[in-house]
């Protein structure tokens, strides 16, 4: 603190270094998660073969460059084949690998690869939509850039009209 001209021994900065390292610690929990206990406990046999989709779950990370927030939204869907997951399990999953320090292009794949490895299903997408505060406050300082990432796996990336159809859901407002 004192490089950047602050007192260290003042009132409110005394606690500061250990609120930071619990800080860290929980935005890092994500390190300590076992993603295949996570996943094993919620895994179905079901004959279904739709496509399913969730969208719009929060997501907040770390940029893993200057250790400064990054958050938004992820879209995630997958086509079964014989295996379904609880969907409660499919935001959890977003939690263990956002709550790394990361890069977004990584985060997207880590979803989508996971995904891919549990349920071996037809097709796998990913999609994250998100603001990066390294690229707000600091460097070139643009609060309104949202950065998007999607990681195709299978039908998804194959078959342009599958693809189509999960990119029309999740930039639809249609809540029904």
């Amino acid at each position: 603190m004192l490089r950047i001209g602050e007192d260290p021994e003042r009132e409110g900065l005394k606690k500061t270094p250990e609120r930071v390292e619990s800080l860290y610690r929980s935005l890092t929990i994500g390190y300590h998660a076992d993603v295949d206990k996570i996943i094993n406990s919620a895994l179905f046999h079901e004959e279904c073969d739709d496509m399913v989709v969730l969208k719009d779950i929060e997501m907040y990370s770390l940029c893993e460059h200057h250790l400064l927030p990054f958050f938004g939204k992820c879209h995630v869907a997958y086509i079964p084949k014989g295996k379904i997951i609880g969907l409660s399990k499919v935001p959890r999953i977003v939690d263990v690998f956002s709550h790394r320090l990361q890069v977004q292009e990584r985060l997207t794949g880590q979803i989508a690869d996971c995904r891919e490895k549990a349920l071996q299903p037809e097709g796998v997408a990913v999609v994250i939509e998100a603001v990066h505060l390294c690229m707000a406050m600091r460097g070139v300082r643009k609060q309104e850039v949202f950065t998007t990432t999607s990681a195709m796996r299978g039908a998804f990336k194959k078959d342009p009209k599958t693809r189509s159809e999960f990119l029309s859901f999740i930039h639809s407002n249609n809540r029904t």
